[in-house]
């Protein structure tokens, strides 16, 4: 069996949380953890760190900013230092994870699904994590795909 995998959207004021199933094939959207001053971590590390026991997660996938044209945006920086901090806390190793087109697709979802614009703040980054694991997920099976491939044709 997989082990479990946490998918992180970081933002200035939430965070984004999703997990993978046990086989690591899907991720779901869990929670979304709010805060009042960007700045003011404490709290989030700490529900961060509890989910990661709950769920007995042995990796986390952060979204990494960058922008469309390629270059890195101006949460960079705030991002890597996040991404620090976590790694020293939970002892964990995190994977940063192009997080483009991630909230564009949530709020598409949320649209066609008929959520009302009022209740999409609710789902929408807990929605983005899900995408941004989803896609290390699919990449994950696939290079695992490609690696069988390419042993059975030496044979």
């Amino acid at each position: 069996m997989k082990k479990r995998i946490i998918g992180l959207d970081y933002g200035s004021k939430t965070v984004g949380v999703a997990v993978s199933d046990p086989l690591g094939f899907t991720a779901q959207g869990l929670e979304t953890i709010t805060r009042k001053d960007e700045n003011k971590l404490r709290k989030t590390y700490a529900r961060i760190e509890a989910l990661i026991r709950e769920y007995e997660a042995e990796q986390i996938v952060l979204g990494y900013p960058k922008n469309m044209n390629d270059t890195e945006g101006e949460r960079v920086e705030k991002t890597l230092a996040f991404k620090e901090a976590l790694e020293r806390r939970t002892g964990l190793e995190v994977i940063l994870w192009d997080e483009r087109m991630s909230t564009v697709a949530s709020e598409r979802v949320l649209m066609e699904g008929n959520v009302r614009r009022e209740d999409r703040k609710t789902y929408i980054d807990k929605m983005a994590a899900a995408f941004i694991l989803q896609g290390y997920l699919d990449y994950q099976s696939f290079s695992e795909n490609q690696a069988e491939s390419e042993d059975s044709e030496d044979i």
